[in-house]
């Protein structure tokens, strides 16, 4: 990790830096390793599914023991520690309140001559969720994915999730029943992402895909974009931290590590006027770093994607931030709804020094599935609405039709289509 002062580094380097994306670095052998897994699902089926997953995560599938039973769910329940599922309950409570609030409505509007013209808000039908696992369990993303599609009004919802002991974590199938999955295959990576897109015997197929993974899991969601729908293409964590000379360098350091510790390949940033909080927030990281049990993670993904920018002004730090587009944007300043009005880039806004990142992973209510890479310029967080289809409704009475049938048909001529002149003049013909 390095200090940049922005009047000693040029602005287009700079602006370099802070737009370096993830897929950057993949390799191309892992897009054709991919795709030969998508492939190779879509033809041989769940023979293909055990295959891959004993093969990556070294346990024994097949048709008898590919879904979590009953006794798994009684299971999961023993094994809990209440005051965690009691935790899990007021975040899940909190996040359905939060998305309840996003529901539209269908509506119809009533024109001249009857004419009548409106919007159907229609649930998708079949909705996969992918929960990554493995070497940790996330019971955050099972609430955070499967509550809005089920505020949305989608009719069955199943869920996806790796495992390396043929177990999942008691507290991710408790969230799973609090959001109301329907079914849970302990599947992960690739395979997992094409059985949902082109169903097996044993595996239904979705309507659309939504939740976080690794980069096999995203590069299979890019894949099989089309075949079905996806919610995005999520890269490393990324964190961009605004700090005025106030800030707390001790808040500052722990909210980098906090998404330091997720992936070698996050990114945390912070952007400061100040060089004296800059040089103790650099301070901090190494210090704070020791005490991680995740360390090994953390220093990786600060060495390598760790910096702090020191910019010229407030203003400077804002253009910066919105040139970054990050996933988590922190506003620790005195008054930052002073400056909201300007942020136009960011998947979520954490204002002022008690608002940390975490607040937003586990509990405040809005979604936790944002986009990465730069993707906040032109794509929004996972919500209701990613659920949901809308669907156009006309109906013209036979005077509205025919006060503006010549409209009709000379743009359908002017394009060259006939045809679609002829569907007019045909009832035009017909009322004479």
């Amino acid at each position: 990790m390095e200090i940049i002062k922005s009047n000693e580094k040029n602005f287009e380097e700079i602006k370099k830096i802070l737009t370096k994306k993830s897929f950057d670095e993949v390799d191309e052998k892992a897009f054709e390793s991919v795709r030969k897994i998508v492939s190779d699902v879509r033809i041989r089926g769940d023979e293909a599914v055990f295959e891959y997953t004993k093969k990556f995560d070294g346990v024994e599938l097949n048709e008898k023991n590919i879904l979590v039973s009953e006794e798994e769910f009684m299971n999961a329940e023993k094994k809990a520690d209440e005051k965690v599922v009691e935790s899990l309950k007021r975040a899940a409570e909190n996040i359905k309140k939060f998305h309840l609030e996003q529901l539209p409505k269908s509506w119809i509007t009533y024109r001249e001559q009857g004419s009548i013209l409106g919007q159907a808000i229609i649930a998708v039908e079949k909705v996969g969720i992918y929960v990554p696992g493995g070497t940790a369990a996330y019971p955050s993303s099972v609430l955070m994915n499967a509550i809005p599609a089920k505020v949305a009004g989608v009719g069955k919802i199943i869920m996806m999730s790796p495992t390396k002991t043929g177990e999942l974590s008691p507290y991710v199938l408790i969230a799973a029943k609090l959001a109301g999955v329907d079914k849970i295959y302990k599947i992960g990576g690739a395979q997992a992402i094409a059985a949902m897109a082109f169903g097996t015997k044993k595996i239904p197929r979705v309507n659309k895909i939504t939740g976080p993974g690794n980069i096999f899991v995203t590069l299979a969601k890019k894949e099989v974009y089309g075949h079905c729908d996806i919610d995005m293409l999520a890269g490393p964590s990324e964190i961009l931290i605004i700090a005025d000379e106030n800030a707390n360098p001790i808040y500052t350091a722990a909210d980098m590590l906090s998404q330091a510790e997720h992936d070698p390949l996050a990114c945390s940033i912070v952007i400061t006027t100040d060089l004296n909080l800059a040089e103790k927030v650099f301070s901090e990281v190494q210090n704070q770093l020791k005490k991680l049990p995740r360390k090994e993670i953390a220093e990786s993904s600060i060495e390598r994607n760790g910096l702090i920018i020191v910019a010229k002004n407030i203003d400077e730090a804002i253009e910066f931030a919105n040139i970054s587009a990050p996933e988590h944007l922190e506003l620790l300043i005195d008054e930052p709804f002073s400056i909201l009005p300007k942020i136009k880039n960011a998947g979520a806004v954490f204002l002022g020094h008690y608002s940390p990142e975490p607040l937003g992973d586990y509990f405040a209510g809005p979604n936790h599935v944002l986009p990465t890479g730069g993707t906040a310029k032109f794509y929004s967080v996972l919500n209701v609405e990613t659920f949901l289809k809308r669907m156009s409704l006309i109906s013209y009475t036979k005077p509205a039709l025919l006060n503006v049938a010549e409209d009709i048909q000379r743009l359908a001529h002017a394009e060259g289509l006939d045809a679609h002149a002829n569907a007019i003049q045909k009832r035009m013909e017909g009322e004479k």
